[in-house]
Order: structure tokens, then sequence, then C-alpha cells
């Protein structure tokens, strides 16, 4: 059963294209690995969810984690009045590192 204080999640619109666009890559290279990718995506929103802030705070307000096997990091921001957590990037690591928080 799931913890009445846990939060809630929305996805910015970068952060859901930037999903879809690594699920479609996955599953090009390797059919189901896309949605590995899917689960392991929502392993750690889950985790999150339960407790947000145990993830650190890497720059102004926003946390970040990385994705278990994907090298993606998950970038957050957490909305406490509303139980909130706001996905604003789902970062692949070999991206210009200048882009991560834009």
């Amino acid at each position: 059963m799931a913890s009445s204080t846990a939060y809630s999640t929305l996805f910015s619109n970068k952060a859901h294209k930037e999903v879809l666009a690594s699920w479609s890559w996955y599953e090009e290279r390797q059919q189901g690995l896309g949605d590995r990718f899917l689960e392991e995506i929502q392993l750690k929103i889950q985790k999150i969810q339960e407790n947000p802030e145990q993830f650190a705070a890497k720059y102004k307000y926003y946390r970040e984690t990385a994705v278990s096997i994907f090298p993606v990091l998950i970038i957050y921001k957490i909305d406490k009045k509303s139980k909130l957590i706001r996905i604003i990037s789902v970062f692949h690591t070999a991206r210009n590192v200048k882009k991560k928080y834009t």
C-alpha cells in the first residue's frame, strides 16, 4: 500500500520527449530494451516519490539521481506544498552538461 505522504509526479514536456526518444532508441537496438528502460525509470521515480529529499540538490533547487543500468539522470524539483515532484529532464549523460538544467 502506498504511503499517504508519497508525492505525485509531473513530467515536463522536455522530460516526456526525452523518455520517448530514449525508449525508441533502445527499442531500435534491441526489442524489449526500451521497455526495460521504462521499468528502470519507473522504479527510480517510485524511490523519489517515497523520499524526494534523499537525493542531493545539485544546482539551485534541482535534485538529480542516476538510473540503474542506463546512462541517464532524472533531474527534478520538489514542491512540498503541493506534494509534487516535477521531473524536469531525463538527461542522457553523454549530452552536453551545460544543457543539463535548461
